[in-house]
């Protein structure tokens, strides 16, 4: 959202009376989303986004203790749907498509930028570690573990096989290449690292 368009994007007057909880929480996350997808965190501020939400600062402080986890949370609700993992009943064909949209998100739009700058600010931001942990990569690492269980029980994955050890393997290995980038996230690499997951890297026989 740049600044020159932020005086129409304003919201309008409020209606008297109190606004729901989940209302307000709603335009913050909205404003935040955008702000950060559009230009990324440095230019995001309390004063900004209260202005554009039409959110007073004493709310936003009240709910988000630094700048940190108010991105993050902004963050996480941009690309909820994004990320959604599907159950098709196909563990190959659902982890191939989550890791594929996941490196598109990653790579072809800001949110990439967005989630390497909050992981470097988390370093030295301690609510926005704990919120990042809290919110974002525990959920995700669990709707993935979620996941790979039902595909154990269904008998396409082996009964002692760590399924949070396949996240990191995953996951990890796309996170690896976006905070230290000496090879690109592709399509082949995600389609590779599914491959090797589920045929192995051992010599096949008579090969």
């Amino acid at each position: 959202m740049t600044k020159q368009a932020e005086g129409a994007a304003e919201r309008p007057a409020r209606r008297r009376g109190r606004r729901p909880a989940d209302e307000v929480r709603a335009d913050v996350f909205r404003v935040v989303g955008e702000v950060l997808l559009e230009e990324g965190i440095a230019d995001l501020t309390f004063e900004r986004v209260a202005r554009l939400s039409g959110v007073s600062k004493t709310t936003l402080y009240k709910w988000w203790p630094s700048k940190g986890a108010l991105a993050l949370d902004g963050y996480f609700h941009a690309v909820e749907e994004t990320l959604a993992f599907e159950d098709t009943g196909d563990i190959r064909a659902d982890l191939t498509r989550q890791l594929l949209s996941f490196a598109h998100l990653m790579t072809r739009t800001p949110a990439g930028r967005v989630l390497t700058e909050l992981i470097g600010q988390s370093q030295t931001d301690e609510d926005l570690a704990t919120a990042f942990r809290s919110l974002y990569s525990s959920g995700r690492r669990r709707l993935a573990g979620e996941r790979l269980l039902r595909a154990k029980e269904q008998g396409q994955i082996r009964e002692d096989v760590d399924v949070q050890v396949l996240v990191d393997q995953l996951w990890g290995a796309v996170y690896h290449r976006l905070l230290i980038p000496d090879e690109p996230v592709t399509d082949e690499f995600v389609l590779a690292l599914i491959s090797h997951l589920f045929d192995g890297i051992a010599p096949r026989p008579g090969a």
